[in-house]
């Protein structure tokens, strides 16, 4: 027989027997949550993050005429293009490497695009004189990097490998002869430039809608926040760095976890959480029990359902993941306000802040 532990599926000889808890919850306000920088709340690159701002305050240099540019809308289209040079090393000068690079655009289909598009640059930036290749974190084609291309690094060279470089090129494109970015329209008609999809603007915007909402520097997640909901956020954010462990985490706190995750990854050896250890201890600090696992946490206050968006859920709600019905949620976190979520992801990560995830989102529970 076995039964479900956390986000994970245990043998029920493994659980240990419940503790009876007496919880004080402290009368006077708990402190004012921690300051974070943009980049930890986004998951950006500090790096990456500081190309895009830059290139955004340099734009009006390179197109005078153009108004409107700001940082998130360069982020919403690396976030699409290259997960903001996910996976690559990126230097102090803004060198990416190793490089990225699209499919050889041929005509073979690869990549969904069945166009034919001849080299340009002689394999300079993409590799191959056989053909195009989209380049570098902002996916330039070698002819439009061509027209596009800045050195913004001042090292003599337009290099579309270089977050500086892709940056700002990226905003000089996307500006074209002058455009008014801060008028929804023509955000709209610049993304369409970039790449002729509707699904994909609208990918573009969602991304660029989540970043504008944090602003620059420095912010405070949950600054608004009252009451229990407070307590539980400052709880959770009390707890990054603390190391995911399946099946990890109590009312009490982090705990050593359990064999083993799908990927077969055992918590045994690691003190820490799992995504519903988190959330079991950040409401326990409120008197508030939550069972073990993120599909029965489902069950409990009033279920928000996905239908009704991001837009519906409150600081301190639980947001939850899965593959349609609630029986299949496998993950929960606890929302923060302006699209980020804290949670413990997945084994080899750390309690974090991030933006809610894209895929598998299935709504929230308001249990304060």
């Amino acid at each position: 027989m076995k039964k479900r532990f956390g986000c994970a599926t245990l043998l029920l000889g493994l659980l240990a027997a419940p503790v009876l808890l007496v919880l004080v919850v402290a009368a006077r306000e708990p402190a004012a949550p921690p300051m974070e920088t943009v980049g930890e709340v986004s998951g950006i690159p500090t790096r990456m993050l500081a190309a895009y701002q830059t290139a955004a305050s340099r734009l009006p240099d390179e197109v005078p005429k153009c108004t409107g540019m700001r940082w998130p809308i360069l982020a919403g289209i690396a976030k699409i293009e290259s997960n903001h040079a996910g996976g690559r090393k990126i230097s102090a000068g803004g060198d990416i490497s190793p490089r990225i690079l699209g499919v050889l655009l041929n005509g073979s289909g690869a990549g969904g695009n069945t166009s034919i598009f001849s080299d340009t640059d002689n394999g300079r930036w993409d590799g191959t004189s056989s053909g195009e290749r989209a380049v570098g974190p902002f996916q330039f084609l070698p002819s439009t990097w061509n027209g596009s291309g800045r050195d913004a690094n001042g090292d003599g060279e337009k290099n579309p490998h270089n977050a500086d470089d892709a940056a700002l090129g990226a905003a000089v494109y996307l500006c074209g002869k002058g455009r008014n970015l801060a008028d929804r329209s023509q955000l709209k008609n610049a993304i369409f430039q970039y790449n002729r999809s509707g699904a994909y603007v609208g990918d573009v915007l969602s991304w660029i809608d989540r970043y504008s909402q944090l602003g620059n520097g420095t912010i405070r997640i949950g600054q608004n926040v009252k009451g229990d909901a407070r307590t539980v956020i400052n709880t959770a954010l009390s707890e990054k760095g603390t190391p995911y462990s399946w099946g990890g985490g109590t009312a009490k706190g982090p705990s050593r976890g359990h064999c083993c995750s799908p990927s077969g990854k055992s918590g045994a050896g690691v003190t820490g959480y799992d995504c519903s250890g988190l959330t079991t201890y950040a409401y326990a600090q409120v008197g508030i029990s939550l069972p073990r696992t993120a599909a029965a946490q489902a069950q409990r206050g009033k279920r928000i359902p996905a239908s009704r968006g991001i837009g519906a859920l409150r600081p301190g709600d639980l947001v939850f993941f899965g593959y349609g019905s609630d029986s299949t949620i496998y993950h929960v976190g606890i929302y923060l306000g302006d699209g980020q979520m804290i949670n413990a992801a997945r084994p080899g990560t750390k309690v974090r802040t991030e933006a809610i995830w894209d895929h598998g989102f299935a709504g929230g529970a308001r249990l304060l």
